[in-house]
Parts: structure tokens; C-alpha cells; sequence
């Protein structure tokens, strides 16, 4: 797939993708497509070699994998790695204000958010709601409103003379969306809302996961193309690139994607990389457990998120040896300290890998007297004892509602990530005397 391909496929996708829930489903859409079978976790499996499968949860998180027709004992396993989460504003679940005659909704901050973008911007919202049917059984729907319904404007400057200065946003009061002015005749229960604006929900709006998004769509950017500006650049740019990966798999080695949720939160949930579901897969995938140390011990994980690039702006942010720029290619990312998996065996497979494919490839290491953001690489490293490196696109603007990639670097990191699902060799270095 060539570049230009590749980044209108991404584009869509991210289009298609306001909440975890949405990516999730534009995933198993592109999955079906390509041959890959829905299995249920709680019916038994009859896998096959060179069998396709993905499996779900919460409808957020998800692992797609193909059953190498080789044994995965001798070939060992290939892992991608990425998160379906992003930075956002959360609806409370009983989030009715009414104030000065205005509508609001109050918010929880879902993670590390930078706030300040979040004003004047044109939001509306999407997410997944349960609710009972007219036949009183359970159901849950996808909902989004696609079209702007909210806006969280900014105090004028003439309200505050020191705006340019020295303004702090308190996620309590100062970021509850404004959705209409309030009046007699129209309904405040936001339940009811719910029910009536979504043709999906058809019964009692129950409770809810949703999200305020922003409706400007993702564009190709820049005087000659060269940046992607979107929403969820971290890290539903990773997933597509895992996804359009493994779908491109030859089916010889064991492939598998791994896209968890949570990981802007830590991680620790019954869908999050520190939770037990890919470990629970790897034992359904191989069930003897001999067999399955041996091949975990052959296989490789690539856990790809965000890597900052060293803005022109702020460079003193960055190590001076360490500057990763943008459509400079995939950037290998450690830290001393283990908040990146990654170390000398892995970063020197991966950094082959992109060599022998003609790849450019950059390495980020964090000023030592500034703190260091992790990701799922250590987290599932420790879950499973896969040897893990952590890579990424160089990003501006991480955790903003609005990201900045090179147009290059998507198309490069699927383009490595597509030659590791068909690598045929396991990836064991010999160390005794250089074998």
C-alpha cells in the first residue's frame, strides 16, 4: 500500500473513530473483511492453522491474531502493541447543570488531557449506553451525534487582563460544555435526551461511557503535505498501523494486535494491558505450557505509542543528542528506568528490521532531569516475560485535542510493523562468542 493510500485509510479511520468503543468497531469491520472469525471468551475454540480470529471486551479493547500455519515453538510469536484510549472530557453520570439560564453537562478529565485546547472548539459527543428495551431485556448501542452540539467558550480577555499570562483551567468549573440555553419546554434529564437524539436506543437509557469529542475532522496539513493533524493521534495511529499490519500477514508465524483501553489511566482494568487479557489468550492460544514458555521465549512484542518530537519552539525540552523529528521516521524510545520496555536486544532487532527494509529510524531518550511518561511495553513485558521494545511516530502536541504527525511516518511504521508479521525467523540472539 502506498503512501497516499495508506494515510486516506487512516484518515478514515480516525474519522471513524470519537471513542474506544467506535475504534473497536472500524476495527472488526476491517478485520471480517480480511477474513478474520469473531470468537465469544466464554464458548470453546477449535483453532485452525492459518486460522484468522479476533476477540473483544467491553467493546474497547481488542486482540486480533492469525495461527501461523508454522509452530509457534520455532518461530515464535509476533506482538503489536498499541491503545485504543485518548485524552478527553468525560460525561458524569448524572451530569445536569442548569446555570443563568444555560444547559451544561458536568465532566470528568479521562487522562492526562491538556485543557486549554479544549475551549471555543465545536464538540459534540458519542460513546456506549445501556439501556432497557420495551421487552425489558438488557441491550447496549453505540451512539455518537456526529454534528457539533456543545462548546466550552472562553472567558473574554477583557474578563481577564492576564489571560495571556498566567491562566489555569479548573477542570470542575470551567470546562462543563455549554449544549443549549434551558427553557420550559425542553427536556433536561439527560437520559431522556439520550433517547430521544439516538435512533439506536429504543427503551430506558440505563447508564452510559461517553465522550466529548471535537467534530473538526483529520486533514493532511502543511504548505506541501507533509503533517496529519487529528484528534486520537495517540494512539489510534498505532492501532491502524498494527491493523493494517497483521491483515497483511502471510499466515506462516503467529501474528497478534493487541489494542487495550485504559492505558491513559494506568492500565489496571479487565481490558487494560496490566489485566489478564492477553495472557488469557496466550494460554487458550497455546494451552500446553511448556510449548507456550518456549514460544514466548522466540517471540517479540513491538508496543508502538506516541514519541515526542523535538518541537522548534520549545527544543530545550529535549536531550540534545535525542531529537526525533518529525517524518524522520519510527523512533525508538528508552529510559533507564524502565517506564520504556525496551533495551539493547530488542531496539537492536528492531533497528535491523528497519534497516534490511530501508526504513530511517530515531531514538528518544528524555532530558534526565525531566520525568518520563510509560506506556503498555513494560506493563505487558511484566505480564507475560515477552521481550518488549517501545516505539513510536514522533508527535507535537501529545494529550491536545488536536495532534500533529509527519505524513510520512504512519505509511513507515506500517510499513515495519508489515514486515515483522512476515518475518520468518524467530527473533533469539546468540550472545556466547558474537553467535
Amino acid at each position: 500500500m502506498n503512501q497516499a493510500t495508506y494515510n486516506q485509510q487512516l484518515l478514515y479511520f480516525l474519522g471513524q473513530s470519537p471513542t474506544p468503543f467506535h475504534a473497536v468497531a472500524a476495527m472488526k469491520r476491517t478485520l471480517e473483511a480480511n477474513g478474520f472469525q469473531p470468537l465469544v471468551e466464554h464458548e470453546s475454540w477449535d483453532l485452525q492453522p492459518a486460522g484468522r480470529y479476533y476477540i473483544e471486551r467491553n467493546g474497547s479493547s481488542l486482540i486480533a491474531f492469525v495461527q501461523g500455519s508454522d509452530p509457534a515453538e520455532e518461530t515464535g510469536i509476533r506482538l503489536m502493541g498499541a491503545h485504543t484510549d485518548s485524552p478527553c472530557l468525560k460525561v458524569k453520570p448524572q451530569p445536569e447543570i442548569t446555570r443563568k439560564g444555560y444547559y451544561q453537562l458536568g465532566v470528568e478529565v479521562y487522562g492526562g488531557a491538556l485543557l486549554n485546547p479544549w475551549f471555543d472548539r465545536d464538540l459534540s459527543i458519542a460513546g456506549k449506553v445501556v439501556y432497557r428495551d420495551k421487552e425489558g431485556d438488557l441491550r447496549r448501542a453505540l451512539v455518537d451525534f456526529e454534528q457539533p452540539v456543545a462548546v466550552v467558550p472562553s472567558l473574554a480577555i477583557h474578563l481577564d487582563r492576564e489571560a495571556n499570562k498566567n491562566r489555569s483551567v479548573n477542570p470542575q468549573t470551567d470546562i462543563p460544555p455549554l449544549v443549549f440555553l434551558s427553557h420550559q419546554s425542553r427536556e433536561t434529564d439527560f437520559r431522556k435526551l439520550l433517547a430521544e437524539s439516538n435512533k439506536d436506543i429504543e427503551g430506558e437509557v440505563l447508564d452510559f461511557d461517553l465522550y466529548f469529542y471535537d467534530c473538526q475532522p483529520a486533514g493532511i496539513v502543511g504548505l506541501y503535505g507533509e503533517f496529519i493533524a487529528s484528534a486520537r493521534l495517540d494512539n489510534l495511529l498505532s492501532c491502524n498501523a498494527g491493523l493494517s499490519a497483521i491483515v497483511e500477514s502471510d499466515n506462516r508465524a503467529t501474528c497478534i494486535l493487541v489494542c487495550n483501553d485504559h492505558e491513559e489511566v494506568g492500565s489496571v482494568s479487565a481490558t487494560g494491558a496490566q489485566g489478564p487479557m492477553l495472557k488469557q489468550l496466550l494460554a487458550r492460544l497455546i494451552p500446553d505450557p511448556e510449548t507456550r514458555y518456549r514460544a514466548l521465549r522466540r517471540s517479540l512484542l513491538i508496543s508502538t505509542d506516541n514519541a515526542h518530537g523535538v518541537h522548534p519552539n520549545y527544543s530545550d525540552k529535549h536531550d540534545g543528542n535525542h531529537g526525533p523529528v518529525l517524518n524522520g521516521g519510527p523512533v525508538i524510545k528508552i529510559n533507564a528506568n524502565q517506564r520504556y520496555a525496551t533495551n539493547a536486544e530488542t531496539a537492536g532487532i528492531f533497528r535491523n528490521l528497519c534497516q534490511v527494509n530501508d526504513i530511517p529510524v530515531q531514538t528518544f531518550v528524555n532530558r534526565t532531569d525531566m520525568g518520563c511518561g510509560s506506556t503498555i511495553g513494560p506493563l505487558t513485558a511484566a505480564e507475560t516475560g515477552i521481550p518488549t521494545l517501545d516505539v513510536g511516530v514522533p508527535t507535537f502536541a501529545m494529550h491536545s485535542i488536536r495532534e500533529l504527525a509527519g505524513s510520512e511516518d504512519a505509511h513507515r511504521l506500517y510499513q515495519v510493523l508489515r514486515a515483522f508479521c512476515n518475518t520468518p525467523d524467530s527473533f533469539v540472539i546468540g550472545l556466547a562468542e558474537g553467535k
